[in-house]
């Protein structure tokens, strides 16, 4: 397994009959049974695999979002040993009952925590899972709908690499958690009961770094090709970091560089005015531009490798115009065939 399970336990909140939002609490642990554990693999193999997530930190007054320091209090209590994992779970359940209670959209759902070691970190994982129905054939054939976790649509979920908060107080990207499809507000609710306040804009600090990228290598006496090399460098830096969850670090990046013989990026992104932090999460979705040109409209979707321009690909910017040499196969066929059939 990749994962080392700790503690991990399951709540459920719903609404009452009376449409208030209730609590059911188990007693104790689950059991670290075969089920249990393939769950939490899938969960945190997911849970990583999700592209654009957010990262924050335990906010206090006077930073952004809501003040809410009773969640990160439980959990200070529940590792000095102060508080024990089922009452610190059952503290937070009621924390999120209390939230959710504001909202007139919550139909609750079954909140999983679960403390485990990846790699040489503590994560504490928390998130809020939906029963979904489904079918099923029984032994004589007949069909029998019934209800399952919905692990591979999470959408409310959030993880703390205690071993961060706990040696960095300062760090303001321990939490991490997915954003809503419709941007972060579809979650605050979640975040709330954290206290969880966005401490690093992800997607800002990459297209930051593609931006001291371009600029180094337009203000570079490397050849068309070098300068190129540089992006893919940079790309796939960032892009094995994102892979092992790790965060970019400029001062390393810089150094894979100058191995390749592209010396002083890290004070020409750092001493400039980038506002490029230090290290920061990778953004795959970002970082493509490093390699590829991209882009939709009117009915038009175009994408081309950056290193076919001004070779297989022209641009004209005076007439607005694009001319692509040597068309793919397949782009030729159809078009021929167009062509013939009119």
């Amino acid at each position: 397994m990749a994962i080392s399970i700790e503690q991990a336990i399951i709540h459920e909140i719903s609404q009452d009959g009376q449409g208030q939002m209730r609590c059911r609490l188990r007693p104790q642990p689950l059991l670290n049974t075969n089920a249990v554990e393939t769950m939490l693999e899938e969960l945190h193999q997911t849970y990583s695999g999700k592209a654009g997530k957010g990262f924050g930190f335990f906010g206090t007054h006077g930073d952004d979002g809501e003040a809410n320091d009773e969640f990160a209090n439980a959990l200070t209590g529940y590792r000095s040993g102060d508080l024990g994992f089922v009452e610190f779970s059952g503290q937070a359940s009621q924390l999120l009952q209390q939230e959710l209670a504001k909202y007139d959209f919550s139909q609750g759902g079954f909140l999983l925590m679960s403390c485990y070691t990846s790699m040489t970190s503590d994560y504490l994982f928390v998130a809020l899972l939906s029963a979904k129905s489904s079918m099923t054939v029984l032994d004589d054939m007949e069909l029998s709908q019934n209800n399952h976790l919905d692990l591979s649509n999470i959408q409310l979920a959030a993880r703390i690499d205690l071993t961060e908060w706990q040696a960095d107080k300062s760090s303001r990207k321990y939490i991490s958690f997915i954003r809503g499809r419709a941007g972060r507000k579809v979650a605050d609710f979640f975040l709330d009961f954290m206290g969880c306040v966005e401490g690093v804009n992800t997607k800002a600090q990459n297209k930051t770094l593609i931006h001291a990228v371009e600029d180094f290598v337009a203000g570079s006496e490397l050849t068309k090709d070098e300068r190129q090399e540089c992006r893919n460098k940079v790309f796939e830096y960032c892009s094995e970091r994102a892979d092992s969850g790790e965060v970019i670090e400029v001062k390393d990046l810089a150094d894979e560089l100058a191995d390749s013989g592209m010396d002083s990026f890290y004070d020409f992104a750092c001493g400039g005015s980038y506002e490029l932090d230090e290290e920061f999460p990778a953004d795959k979705a970002s970082l493509r531009s490093l390699k590829k040109f991209s882009g939709t409209g009117g009915g038009v979707t175009l994408s081309f490798d950056g290193g076919h321009l001004g070779e297989r690909v022209i641009y004209d910017p005076v007439s607005d115009t694009i001319l692509i040499k040597s068309l793919p196969a397949n782009l030729k066929d159809q078009l021929d065939r167009r062509l013939k059939g009119e």
